[in-house]
């Protein structure tokens, strides 16, 4: 988890030059441990983190427990997102499988 420094464009995806990918969430900030945050770094997955979510049965749960891990945050700091936020999570992590 990282807060922002450099003005990108409101909602914007952008890739970083060690593969990750930089979410910008400076217009609905999102509250972590009762910390606003106007970014998140998710980093670019790996086969073993999708062998750590195969056990979880429910597609939506397997989700959050691989962008949470991705992102360095908890399944449950995700649960509590608001959809519009966690769609820019998803947005972020479908772009490494494209």
């Amino acid at each position: 988890m990282n807060e922002g420094k450099d003005k990108g464009a409101v909602g914007e995806i952008t890739d970083q030059p060690d593969g990750s990918k930089k979410v910008d969430f400076s217009d609905i900030p999102l509250v972590i441990d009762g910390t606003e945050v106007k970014s998140v770094v998710m980093r670019e997955p790996m086969v073993g983190d999708q062998l750590a979510v195969d056990h979880i049965q429910s597609p939506g749960k397997s989700e959050v427990a691989i962008i949470a891990n991705l992102c360095e945050l908890s399944p449950e700091n995700i649960a509590a997102l608001k959809m519009r936020q966690y769609g820019r999570l998803q947005d972020s992590y479908r772009a490494f499988m494209s």
